[in-house]
């Protein structure tokens, strides 16, 4: 199996090398051992790291991002932390997208000022004005 260097894991997941030192200090990802002097890391690598990036940037942190990589648990109870974190997520998703409508509904809404605007307070759930 042929090493990537710490330079190309960084290209291939779009993380700084700095980052990927990081994850590697929080025990998230190992290296396979060095290529000269750089760090270099087995394929696989960049899957974890991708899931490590798209985790981090749905709100996950770094802690709990190592608590489902973390091998050695009890696998019932990782799983209904699993499950808690996508209902979150879920709502979540509910929420930008609502905000994502009143966003788009205020910037074409003519009411001034534009949250006293009946449609964009529904979209909110918010009572409408008097």
């Amino acid at each position: 199996m042929e090493l990537l260097d710490i330079g190309e894991v960084a290209a291939l997941t779009g993380l700084a090398p700095s980052a990927l030192r990081f994850y590697e200090q929080r025990g998230l990802v190992e290296p396979a051992g060095r290529i000269g002097l750089r760090r270099a890391y087995e394929p696989e690598a960049v899957v974890r790291l991708r899931l490590i990036a798209c985790a981090r940037r749905a709100g996950f942190a770094v802690s709990e991002i190592a608590r489902f990589l973390t091998p050695d648990q009890d696998e019932a109870a990782l799983r209904e932390r699993l499950a808690a974190k996508a209902a979150r997520v879920e709502e979540d998703i509910a929420n930008l997208e609502r905000m994502q409508r009143a966003l788009r509904h205020a910037a074409a809404c003519e009411v001034h000022p534009f949250t006293d605007c009946a449609e964009f307070r529904a979209i909110l759930g918010a009572p409408a004005t008097s």
